[in-house]
């Protein structure tokens, strides 16, 4: 065999295997290190307008390749609207100017106990094939003489949520807002959801969720972690 050709297979062995190793990657789930959603320098550059009009034509691409008559009046506002949802909705957390802003009251009825709020219903994509994640996060936090909006904590779920996650990363996410917005380390969350990358495609498990949780400062004892668990799994009495 000549140089050349030993080092072309040579070339094409390792591409294969940087490539089997993302592949591995992506399709079980594995997580980065970091707790901070991967971005690019200068991805704020353009703006969302901008950001509109370049996705819209690639999906356009994409469609065509696929096969579909983007003439007809069903398909041909589609790249469009794909474009728009991405911007402005699907992963709207991805844009810093979206962050909820967050009041801070001070805590008046000396409340020294843990708040909980459990069951809010989130939606977000799986960043390794962009299909939903479905889920309810739970949290909870023991005041340190402040406290914030019940709704706030939803939309603090709900703002890290419009983003390609990985549930490790976003249960990370919720719980590090929190204890900077409230200055204590006395936060715990917990991430129930369903993954339809795992319910509809490769494994098509339609059965199985994940969990994934955080605790932080006096959550870090059992009995205060069981005492948070025992009120995610309660009933609510009517």
């Amino acid at each position: 065999m000549k140089l050349n050709e030993t080092l072309s297979n040579t070339t094409e062995t390792a591409e294969d295997t940087f490539l089997d190793e993302i592949d591995f990657i992506g399709d079980n789930h594995i997580a980065t290190e970091s707790a901070e959603t991967p971005m690019r320098p200068g991805a704020w550059d353009k703006n969302e307008e901008e950001k509109m009009d370049i996705i819209e034509e690639h999906f356009r691409q994409i469609m065509h390749t696929m096969g579909l008559d983007l003439s007809d009046d069903s398909l041909m506002g589609t790249p469009r609207r794909v474009a728009k949802m991405f911007i402005k909705e699907t992963f709207s957390g991805l844009n810093p100017e979206n962050k909820p802003k967050v009041a801070l009251f001070k805590n008046s009825y000396q409340y020294d106990q843990m708040l909980v709020e459990k069951n809010i219903t989130f939606y977000s994509n799986c960043e390794h094939h962009f299909v939903p994640i479905i889920g309810k996060a739970h949290v909870a936090y023991i005041s340190n003489g402040s406290v914030i909006g019940l709704s706030k904590i939803n939309r603090i779920v709900e703002y890290f949520s419009k983003r390609p996650q990985v549930q490790e990363r976003f249960t990370m996410q919720i719980g590090e807002e929190l204890k900077e917005i409230l200055g204590t380390e006395d936060v715990a969350v917990v991430v129930d959801a369903v993954h339809l990358c795992v319910a509809s495609r490769g494994i098509r498990d339609t059965n199985s969720s994940t969990v994934t949780s955080y605790y932080g400062g006096q959550f870090k004892e059992e009995a205060k972690r069981n005492e948070f668990l025992q009120y995610v799994h309660s009933e609510p009495k009517h």
